[in-house]
């Protein structure tokens, strides 16, 4: 096995910006208890947005983009994985301050990991990724806040994207009625394959007015578009219902009033993927692979690609021109083996 592996560089230099692929040595690397060889990465928005000279996600350069990971560890010396252990590594600092998963090889805190459950695969974890996983944190926020089948639609906005795509599918195996909404036209029946029962445009949620109230369509929403739709979707929500608002494609701004909030009792529910507790972490992942895996999981792909197609792959997202997920297949080399050692990587 060589001293060197392939990663995904992004570099900034004054005026001079750079994606690319390089060789890197294992010192290299940052620090961590793991080291993983890494099988699968995912594509989300803000691994495009630091793909972008201007995207503000990486907080020191040279960086390694991949906000999540799936793959085999290689050595560790945190006693809780051992050598030919499947792991999934997502959020945290991983792909903004810490080398992430645009790499054959990635070094990760331990306390960061979380080992596959039995009845995943590392390409499906991938497939699921950071999006599903979001998906999945928002629908059960929503029950937590007592929602149930029978209190009527749930909305999903933004629903072609990644966490809208799972959150339309998730919801339907659970037995909700769907309602998906989409700026996308052609992707209705896609949508419907998802679960979704219904497919309706963006501007039915939010038509450019801003009024205090509106008439009640939705008990819920999962939202990762936030901004002004956000506003306009909270005076359509029914008395005592949530929105799990998990994205800002829409834009940070709010420019909403407390009139839904006094007057329908509703909830306006945060969710965060990047700092969820290690035990959510363990429990969501599970419950992929006992009872919310989507039987259509693959239909998730919306394309797999290599290392070297990154460049030009990931300004997509950011120009709206992907429905589903997008994942990373990293290859390697060689075959399988122990880590050769090299002068530059004290760590071995």
């Amino acid at each position: 096995m060589p001293d060197t592996f392939r990663a995904l560089v992004v570099d900034k230099k004054d005026q001079e910006f750079s994606v690319k692929v390089n060789e890197l040595s294992f010192g290299d690397l940052q620090e961590g208890e793991v080291l993983i060889r890494v099988h699968y990465s995912g594509i989300n928005y803000k691994d495009s947005l630091a793909a972008h000279p201007d995207g503000k996600i990486i907080r020191e350069y040279p960086a390694i983009p991949g906000i999540d990971l799936a793959g085999v560890v290689v050595s560790s010396d945190d006693p809780q994985f051992r050598e030919g252990d499947e792991v999934i590594a997502t959020s945290y600092e991983i792909g903004v301050s810490h080398f992430g998963g645009y790499s054959e090889y990635a070094r990760i805190p331990g306390k960061w990991i979380v080992p596959l459950p039995e009845g995943l695969s590392l390409k499906e974890a991938m497939i699921i990724g950071t999006a599903g996983f979001t998906a999945a944190l928002s629908v059960q926020r929503l029950e937590k806040n007592n929602l149930t089948p029978e209190n009527g639609k749930v909305l999903v906005t933004g629903a072609t994207g990644g966490v809208g795509s799972f959150a339309v599918s998730i919801l339907a195996s659970l037995g909700y009625e769907v309602e998906a909404s989409t700026g996308k036209d052609a992707e209705h029946d896609y949508l419907k394959k998802l679960g979704a029962d219904t497919v309706i445009s963006r501007e039915e949620v939010y038509d450019g007015e801003l009024n205090p109230i509106r008439k009640q369509k939705w008990a819920a929403a999962v939202d990762p578009v936030g901004g002004e739709p956000l506003a306009s979707l909270l005076t359509q929500i029914q008395y005592g219902g949530s929105v799990a608002v998990s994205g800002l494609t829409g834009g940070t701004e709010l420019p909403t009033s407390v009139i839904p909030f006094i007057l329908r009792n509703i909830n306006l529910l945060g969710i965060d993927s990047v700092n969820c507790p290690m035990e959510t972490r363990v429990k969501t992942w599970q419950r992929f692979a006992n009872d919310i895996k989507p039987a259509n999981l693959e239909e998730f792909v919306a394309e797999e690609v290599s290392l070297e197609q990154l460049p030009d792959v990931l300004p997509k997202l950011l120009k709206g021109q992907v429905s589903g997920r997008m994942i990373v297949k990293v290859k390697h080399g060689d075959g399988s083996g122990p880590v050769k050692k090299s002068p530059n990587s004290p760590v071995f």
